[in-house]
């Protein structure tokens, strides 16, 4: 009887060793994951906004969708304007600008942009189980402190790229963590191109 009893206490031991490991997984799995997953869709943000950039020194304004920023980089020429002699000389010295045009693709290439599947969210097609999810995009003019600015805002909810962790239970393991808000870089009401993980 006693060893019947040792074994019962023994097989308990066991089963609550198990459950407190359990516990313990789910939370540190899930921060891990989120991690990597935000780093991944962070780092594409900002090479979308390197773009974005690029395309506003081309046209003077942002692109309104990847289809449009994808043809203007590839094709597009930016101005490049060298100064020869001392612009800022008071003694009449002769200064000349030379302008030429340098093609947008080789600008790209320099900066590390990959312009196939940028409009892509990490983390989300066929090969996680999950739909292809694009990032949203949209940039317009407003007129910002008497003054007309172009502004534009890319960007997806979190629980689009978070998979299994997508879901509102797991805020108990972090309370700043809210799926449904986006990860985003820009504002459609004032001229700004922060990014919302930073």
């Amino acid at each position: 009887m006693r060893t019947l009893f040792s074994l019962l206490f023994l097989v308990l031991a066991f089963v609550l060793a198990f459950l407190l490991y359990k516990s313990i997984e789910e939370p540190i799995a899930f921060n891990a994951e989120r991690a990597a997953r935000t780093e991944a869709v962070s780092g594409k943000l900002e090479m979308i906004r390197s773009a974005q950039d690029l395309y506003r020194d081309i046209t003077g304004e942002y692109a309104a969708n990847f289809d449009t920023l994808k043809e203007v980089l590839t094709n597009g020429q930016l101005l490049s304007i060298r100064v020869v002699g001392d612009a800022d000389a008071v003694d009449g010295g002769v200064v000349t600008y030379d302008t030429t045009y340098i093609a947008a693709r080789d600008t790209v290439q320099g900066l590390g942009i990959v312009l196939e599947g940028m409009e892509n969210v990490p983390y989300t097609g066929p090969e996680y189980d999950t739909p292809l999810v694009k990032f949203d995009i949209d940039a317009k003019q407003i007129e910002y402190q008497s003054t007309n600015v172009p502004v534009v805002q890319v960007g997806v909810r979190q629980s689009a790229f978070m998979g299994k962790y997508g879901d509102t239970k797991y805020q108990r393991y972090d309370q700043t963590y809210e799926p449904n808000q986006p990860i985003k870089f820009g504002d459609l009401s004032k001229p700004t191109l922060s990014g919302s993980w930073q």
